[in-house]
């Protein structure tokens, strides 16, 4: 392999997820070396399943992962909402070969875990990319030259240039944006994953289904080829709690999902333990580079789950910052620049409309009613058009 064109000089990457992997992925595919540091003991994933649009198939084909994602993603035929409050069919967008002809990618699923495993793996194969646990970023000084990162542990590493990737909570964007606490949405979601034969055959469905009802949404679909099944149950409360893996109050969840439809009823009954995470965002802006450091992924654009575009929108990011970084000859605080330019509108209007989304699904009485007139109108080239923004993208 040829030598970095940053030998001994490391873009360092605060985060080991899924945007702070494909960005050192990235990075290497331009030849530039980075360094990971990731505050976990280990590098890996919690959570359950997410979803992904074409828009994102395409970067994989530029970080050279899409065949292991295809090896173990599950390509559902039909995304399918449903009213829980009377099951009514509500919409079908059909995923066949007329919405890959048009978008030139599938929509896939995947298992959280799966995603970084196929990153990570990559990653190790590179001599470019140097990855390190058990290492919290809490600070850093940039001098203009370069940048020096200070960390819990007492350590310092030096480098071109800082990516933060450290998520809703990120340290780095502080010292950038300086904006405080992400916002609560005042929304929870439950998660849990099944193996694929504790599901009774007449709940079993292979399509990304959604149970739409008045505050509250049940999503499940099968993962990894379809050996497990994944159950996400969201709904309004107050609670707050930071992190993606607490434990959820079994009673709460049954309370705020009465009055739903029996299938429904039967699924969250088939799990005894759940995970929750609160749901939160921020404000899209419009400048998260300074010099030579700059945001990706939730620490730049945190966003609502209901257009499942978070890990679409961190690995568009590394794929776009390296583009730059290889037009601007190395020149690290332009490419920031061009990159954060270039990204803030897409990202903006993600997490604007995937507020607006969570509206959509949780509808109550005449709302409700409107929205399910409204979306089951529509023939699947209207659902397409509707999408056309996202998935032709970036």
């Amino acid at each position: 392999m040829a030598a970095a064109k940053n030998a001994d000089n490391p873009v360092i990457i605060a985060g080991g997820g899924i945007g702070g992997l494909a960005a050192a992925l990235a990075l290497s595919l331009k030849g530039y070396s980075s360094l990971v540091l990731e505050q976990a003991s280990k590098f890996g994933e919690i959570g359950a399943g997410i979803q992904l649009g074409p828009n994102v198939h395409r970067m994989f084909d530029r970080l050279g992962v899409a065949d292991a994602i295809n090896d173990i993603a599950w390509f559902p035929n039909n995304l399918i909402m449903m009213d829980s409050t009377n099951g009514e069919l509500v919409t079908k967008i059909p995923l066949g070969d007329e919405f890959r002809d048009l978008f030139r990618k599938p929509y896939a699923v995947i298992h959280r875990a799966d995603l970084h495993t196929v990153l990570l793996d990559a990653c190790q194969t590179s001599d470019l990319i140097t990855l390190k646990s058990s290492t919290a970023v809490v600070g850093y000084n940039d001098d203009g030259t370069s940048v020096t990162v200070e960390t819990e542990q007492g350590d310092s590493y030096k480098g071109m240039a800082l990516i933060g990737a450290d998520g809703l909570w990120s340290k780095v964007r502080q010292s950038i944006v300086n904006d405080g606490p992400p916002r609560v949405s005042g929304h929870i979601a439950y998660r849990a994953v099944l193996p694929i034969d504790e599901v009774p055959k007449h709940l079993y469905s292979p399509d990304v289904v959604l149970w739409a009802g008045p505050k509250t949404h049940l999503v499940h679909y099968p993962l990894r080829r379809g050996e497990l099944y994944n159950l996400v149950a969201v709904f309004h409360s107050d609670k707050y709690v930071e992190g993606w893996d607490a434990y959820g109050d079994t009673e709460e969840l049954q309370e705020r999902f009465a009055g739903t439809r029996p299938e429904v009823q039967e699924l969250l009954d088939r799990i005894e333990t759940w995970k929750m995470w609160v749901l939160c965002d921020r404000e899209p802006i419009k400048e998260w580079s300074k010099g030579r450091v700059t945001l990706l992924g939730d620490a730049a654009h945190p966003m609502l789950q209901y257009l499942a575009q978070g890990a679409c929108m961190a690995t568009e990011d590394a794929v776009r910052l390296s583009d730059e970084l290889e037009k601007h000859d190395g020149d690290f605080e332009a490419a920031a620049l061009a990159y954060q330019d270039a990204r803030y509108l897409r990202t903006g209007r993600v997490q604007l409309t995937a507020r607006f989304y969570g509206d959509v699904y949780h509808a109550a009485g005449v709302t409700r009613e409107l929205r399910n007139i409204a979306l089951s109108g529509r023939n699947p080239q209207q659902a397409y058009a509707g999408m056309a923004w996202l998935y032709d993208g970036p």
